[in-house]
Order: structure tokens, then C-alpha cells, then sequence
């Protein structure tokens, strides 16, 4: 599954630089029509039906493309996967194209575990320390977690930064007891 995902979402993305069009609108339209396609079981047993043809697929979606003012672009990589049959994809290839468009416009996605809800000013300065070690801008989503007991547990891509007192207090252990 992954590389059909991978394939998919960087051949858009690729789309999406070549005609120069707006990666955020386009993103959030894709994911969008995946959301639906989630939320329906209805559109979900039509889109998957071999037994239906995908003129007809292609017919639902134009009327859906229509209802919710969707782009050529957006409509016609939908159209795509309807053809190739790969629509059961939509939801991990739209999840891929975000981290794509993300990479490629030079954006980082964090986790930021914090035992407190931090104020605006704490958010912008662990987010330009985050961006200072990454070399990139960064997007950053917010969790709280009373069990770190202090400082923040910052998580990005598959590194993992533990400021945390309850990590600190974890390598205390680890060297009273060596």
C-alpha cells in the first residue's frame, strides 16, 4: 500500500507544482472528498464496485465536484483513482500528498507534548527552537499530557526530542543505576 500511496500523491504533487496551483486549496479539497468518501458507505459501495462502470464513478463525482465547487485538478486526480481502481486509497494517499506538499514547500510537522497548556508566546518560541534544529518551518500540533509532569516532549517525523522533567528524571534513574 505504501508505495501505491507514495506513487499517487507525489505524481500529484508534482501536478500541483507543475501548473502552479494553490497546494493548500487543492490539499484541503482532496482531503475533503476523502473525509466523504469515509463518512458515506453509500458513495464508499459505489466508487468501489467493479460492477460499476467508472463512466458512471466519473458521473457521481463531477455532480459532487459541481455541489462543492471543487477544482479541475482536485476533480480529475480523484477521476484517476476511480480508473485505475485504487479509490480505496484516497484517505492515505491525501494523508501522503500533505507530508509531499509539506516537504517539498520546506515545512516540518511537530508533535509537541507538554504537561500544561502553553500560552501564544510559549507556542512561537518552542516553535522557532523546533525550526532552528530542523532548518524548517514548522507546523506545529499541541497535546498535553499530565503524566510528563513538565517541559515538553517534542516529536518530529521519527525524532524524537525529550525535554520532558519525567524524561529527565528517567535518565537520572537509568545513571544512579549503572
Amino acid at each position: 500500500m505504501a508505495s501505491v500511496t507514495n506513487t499517487y500523491a507525489r505524481a500529484f504533487a508534482d501536478v500541483i507544482f507543475d501548473q502552479k496551483l494553490d497546494a493548500g486549496k487543492t490539499l484541503r479539497e482532496v482531503q475533503g472528498l476523502a473525509q466523504l468518501l469515509a463518512s458515506s458507505k453509500e458513495l464508499r459501495e459505489v466508487w468501489e464496485a467493479p460492477s460499476i462502470p467508472a463512466e458512471q464513478k466519473r458521473h457521481l463525482l463531477d455532480a459532487i465536484a459541481a455541489r462543492e465547487g471543487l477544482s479541475r485538478a482536485a476533480r480529475n486526480f480523484v477521476a484517476v483513482l476511480i480508473d485505475h481502481r485504487r479509490i480505496p486509497f484516497l484517505g492515505p494517499v491525501a494523508k501522503q500528498l500533505e507530508h509531499e506538499l509539506d516537504e517539498r514547500m520546506g515545512y516540518a510537522e511537530a508533535e509537541i507534548t507538554s504537561a500544561r497548556e502553553l500560552d501564544a508566546a510559549e507556542r512561537r518560541t518552542l516553535e522557532a527552537q523546533v525550526a532552528k534544529m530542523t532548518g524548517k518551518q514548522v507546523r506545529a500540533r499541541y497535546i498535553q499530557d499530565h503524566a510528563i509532569l513538565g517541559g515538553a516532549i517534542v516529536k518530529v517525523g521519527s525524532t524524537i526530542y525529550d525535554g520532558s522533567v519525567k524524561g529527565q528524571l528517567e535518565r537520572i534513574r537509568q545513571a544512579i543505576s549503572s
